[in-house]
């Protein structure tokens, strides 16, 4: 019998966020953003469930995309971070991968490249992120030179990124839309300004172009309630069960480093789960997980391969019992808000050793 620990991932969910995010944007595009595993679930799987759906995926780097091509995904590619070498230039314009163009180093790689055939380009504009990004000023530019250039293909995709959207009383996404609209003003051009926070919450970001990522596995990025991110579905369950049951007497410690001793006689059971399956080492004693239904507090130190949590008050706990690390009743924000991180990180940082199982 195998190990119990593994991550449901609920297709139909998945592609509930999808349509969720496309009913806001409706006579518009929307690219389903898949890197890093697709946030953690599995980016062949989830590429394969929205493929029918979306018109183009996002990703990361090259390495990625070659994933979802090798696994028969034929949609077109946005390599989110543009090329590393006029050697990914080449195989993007084979490959049907979209670059995105972030500075002049990229731009003079294109130019000079030789391409079998024309590469689609989406134009990257530092608007007050100042991470990635051209300059407002040099926009028209750019635009030009990429427009007169015979290998890139004529439709140019201009394109920000949002650094304050899940702040909803931030005034800095504003300040970042005003600052990229006037810089590409005079420009025939589609664009592309919202990620997962800007889709759900800032209706002038919505363009011809949307990026959900974080949404489509069921997260809204926001803290607090709201209107559309409360109607998305949770994609990943992670679940396991308890291997052992035990009684501790008051004064006794459960596991590294004796952080946690019984003030009470406690039982306690033991989970077959810990970091390296991504469960977060810093989540502290009482961070809650689900047995049969109902609550029970985290206790002691999170290890490799298993945690313990306080039963005592539950009326029967017993070996094989269902457990749920994090799912649509306990969600991945509410569990990375206890370990002092954001339910991305938690997500994208689970292990290959954990079995994705499609449901």
């Amino acid at each position: 019998m195998s190990r119990p620990t593994k991550a449901l991932i609920d297709i139909q969910a998945l592609q509930h966020n999808f349509q969720l995010a496309q009913s806001l944007v409706p006579d518009d595009q929307c690219l389903a953003i898949v890197k890093a595993n697709a946030y953690g679930h599995g980016a062949v799987a989830v590429a394969k469930a929205l493929e029918p759906m979306a018109p183009a995926f996002g990703v990361a780097c090259i390495e990625e995309a070659d994933e979802l091509r090798e696994a028969g995904i034929s949609k077109p590619v946005l390599l989110l971070e543009g090329s590393f070498s006029q050697q990914d230039i080449v195989r993007a314009a084979g490959q049907n991968y979209w670059l995105m163009l972030t500075n002049q180093q990229q731009l003079d790689s294109l130019l000079t490249a030789s391409l079998p055939k024309p590469v689609t380009v989406w134009l990257k504009v530092d608007s007050g992120m100042h991470r990635l990004g051209i300059r407002p000023e040099t926009v028209g530019a750019f635009y030009q030179q990429l427009k007169a250039c015979n290998h890139v293909c004529d439709e140019i995709v201009v394109a920000t990124h949002l650094a304050c959207a899940d702040e909803l009383s931030s005034s800095f996404t504003d300040a970042q839309v005003k600052t990229f609209k006037d810089c590409v003003a005079g420009l025939n051009a589609p664009l592309s300004i919202s990620n997962s926070s800007g889709l759900l919450a800032w209706p002038e970001t919505r363009q011809q172009w949307n990026r959900p990522g974080y949404m489509l596995y069921g997260n809204a990025p926001f803290p607090e309630a709201h209107q559309h991110g409360d109607k998305l579905r949770h994609v990943m369950t992670l679940t396991s069960a308890v291997i052992a049951v035990r009684d501790v007497a008051v004064g006794e410690s459960v596991g590294y480093a004796a952080s946690w001793t019984a003030t009470r006689p406690s039982t306690i059971a033991t989970i077959a789960v810990g970091y390296g399956d991504g469960y977060p080492r810093q989540a502290p004693s009482g961070t809650p997980v689900i047995i049969n239904g109902q609550r029970v507090p985290l206790v002691g130190r999170v290890s490799m391969d298993m945690i313990t949590v306080d039963v005592t008050d539950q009326d029967s706990v017993a070996v094989g019992d269902d457990v749920v690390l994090w799912g649509q009743e306990l969600t991945a924000n509410e569990v990375a808000e206890w370990a002092g991180t954001i339910g991305y990180e938690i997500l994208t940082r689970m292990p290959l050793r954990v079995p994705r199982v499609c449901t």
